[in-house]
């Protein structure tokens, strides 16, 4: 079997992205990344890449440059087995040296490696999980991941809502939180209040808010009477010395970080020099299933727990079901809950939640996620 194409998709939402107003649900991501890999034998592998898509969609376009460190991805890839993954993993990262390591080409890379992985699975017509070794488990737990509400009021109606959805954890950040300390935790007392003492509540601070080792201290404990399950990304991607002051603090809260980290090598970073307590690779961004493997023995070896990001289409939360499967222990599978149709109409057979709040992991070949690609042509803006 030989790769003969990768392609790349610009999907673009026809909402504006903005915070929520009131209890609404946020329309998630303006733009989103879609790769097809298609092969001689005429199976096709997805992903979807949280980057920006525009900058990846010229990270996988650009010709050969003869030196061997600047190259496009298509040019490297094009004629490669897919069952390769580990070899062209080493290949494409070689090969985009020069401009890569991070960010945009380690995140095309990500959504490459995935591909290849649901190629593999549909060949041998086999899950993922079996192919990364096995699952342990059969549905994961899902938590409803969500903007900050502006009031209060907001908050518990939104709350409410997630609940009689049948979700049993919730996570908010990002929108107003960090703008004024003291309503912030007016903000989380509403949450903990609405949702009640069994429902896990989670807390993504946002890392762009400017943020001291002695702020996430005094936010630590500020939270503590609410009872949350983790506080995430309170200092930015490279503040490792400020995560382990935090949790040298003796903080009683899990601290939570990595959907910006990448590599094996670089979440051995994160664990052993920041202190983090939840590890969450996003496989869009971190390397793919093939870092995640060496991701998960870090995370083994140090004690911690690693639970994936995951915030774009059902197929890199199907993605990430596979990889929660396999983990020694799993904690919940994050789920998207924005309201935006080019995340939602693509999919053909998307994921479900069932009474208990569980969704079962994709039994299919491969990622276990297929794509109505008449819908994606209308999201598309490239093609």
């Amino acid at each position: 079997m030989k790769i003969t194409n990768l392609e790349a998709f610009i999907l673009e939402s026809p909402y504006e992205i903005k915070p929520p107003e009131g209890s609404d649900e946020a329309r998630g991501v303006k733009h989103c990344l879609l790769l097809k890999v298609s092969t001689d034998d005429g199976i096709i592998g997805w992903s979807d890449v949280e980057t920006s898509p525009h900058v990846g969609l010229s990270v996988i376009n650009a010709p050969e440059s003869g030196s061997g460190v600047f190259e496009g991805i298509r040019s490297l890839v094009i004629g490669e087995d897919p069952f390769d993954v580990e070899r062209l993993w080493d290949k494409i990262y070689r090969g985009t040296i020069y401009y890569g390591r991070r960010g945009v080409a380690m995140q095309v890379l990500s959504g490459f490696d995935i591909a290849c992985h649901d190629i593999i699975g549909k060949a041998i017509n086999r899950p993922i999980h079996k192919v990364l070794g096995g699952a342990r488990r059969d549905k994961i737990r899902a938590y409803a991941s969500t903007l900050f509400r502006p009031t209060t009021d907001a908050m518990k109606t939104a709350c409410e809502f997630y609940l009689k959805r049948g979700f049993t954890a919730v996570k908010f950040g990002w929108g107003v939180f960090g703008q004024n300390p003291k309503q912030d935790i007016k903000l989380v007392a509403a949450a903990r209040e609405a949702l009640g003492p069994d429902v896990e509540l989670m807390i993504d601070a946002g890392w762009m808010v400017e943020r001291s080792a002695y702020d996430s201290i005094e936010l630590c404990r500020a939270l503590e009477p609410y009872n949350i399950y983790w506080l995430e990304d309170f200092l930015s991607p490279e503040a490792y010395e400020g995560y382990a002051k935090t949790k040298a603090a003796g903080v009683r809260t899990r601290l939570a970080a990595g959907e910006q980290e990448a590599t094996g090598w670089g979440f051995r970073e994160l664990i052993q020099r920041g202190g983090i307590d939840v590890i969450q690779p996003d496989l869009s961004r971190c390397g793919g299933f093939t870092q995640a493997r060496k991701i998960i023995w870090e995370a083994e070896h140090a004690g911690v727990d690693v639970c994936p990001h995951a915030w774009l289409t059902d197929l890199l939360t199907a993605s990430s079901l596979h990889l929660n499967a396999v983990l020694p222990r799993s904690l919940f599978l994050e789920y998207n809950v924005s309201e935006n149709p080019m995340l939602r109409e693509i999919i053909q057979n998307p994921v479900v939640m069932d009474d208990e709040g569980y969704i079962a992991v994709p039994q299919g070949p491969g990622i276990g996620i297929e794509i109505d690609e008449k819908a994606l042509k209308r999201f598309c803006i490239n093609v």
